[in-house]
Formats: C-alpha cells, structure tokens, sequence
C-alpha cells in the first residue's frame, strides 16, 4: 500500500495536536498492538538533518506519537495514532516549509503510512 498523502500546518508556539486512524482496505482499524511509530520533518528529502523527529515514545512536554489516540485513552484497537508536538517544542521550529512521512514498525515489517508537507506558521506573540 502506497503512503497517504497529508498536508498540515503547525502554529508555532502552539500545541498541535490530531489524530490519524490507520485501517486496512475494508476500512476495519488496523490493532495497534505490538506496533511502535516514527515521524521526521525535514527542510527537504535529501538532508541528512532532521528538523524535528516524533516517536511513539512521548517526550516529557508530550511531544511525539501517541498510539492510543491524541488523547492518550483510546484502545490500540481503534488504530488511532496521535500527532502532538507541544508548544515548547513548536516554539523552537524555524522553518517555512519542510516535507515528513510517518512509519509504523511491527517486527522487521516498516509501513509508510503517511507523507506530505508541513507549513509553519510563524508566531508574534512570544
């Protein structure tokens, strides 16, 4: 299965914070169980540093992939996966426009599950 594209803007400064669901081709969530997940934003698909990298192991601020939902109390059978990047990690960004993809692993077996562009939208109140 080829990635899904999705596009989204993080305020800087702000939380973001919104939830994908990952099902199979019946539409029936995928069980999140046993999975863990990685997303990277880069300026552009060939340099070697990242801007900012999400994982299902939170930060301490809550900064990451959350694979029981944006909430944290969703089943891992909902297939629902949390995109949070907390305002103290959104308040050091400085960029304009950077490319991401979004992987699951179970195993050895990575899924790209997701792809696309992030707008920044810069703040002024600091």
């Amino acid at each position: 299965m080829a990635a899904g594209k999705y596009s989204f803007t993080i305020e800087q400064g702000a939380t973001t914070n919104f939830e994908i669901q990952y099902k199979d081709s019946g539409s029936t969530p995928i069980n999140l169980a046993g999975y863990s997940a990685k997303m990277q934003l880069r300026t552009a698909l060939d340099n070697s540093t990242a801007l900012l990298t999400l994982s299902s192991s939170l930060q301490p601020d809550g900064t990451g992939l959350n694979l029981s939902g944006s909430n944290g109390n969703t089943t891992l059978l909902s297939g629902s996966i949390g995109v949070i990047i907390s305002a103290i990690t959104s308040s050091v960004l400085d960029f304009d426009t950077a490319v991401y993809d979004l992987e699951l692993m179970s195993g050895s077996v990575v899924t790209r599950l997701l792809e696309g562009t992030v707008r920044l939208s810069k703040n002024v109140t600091r």
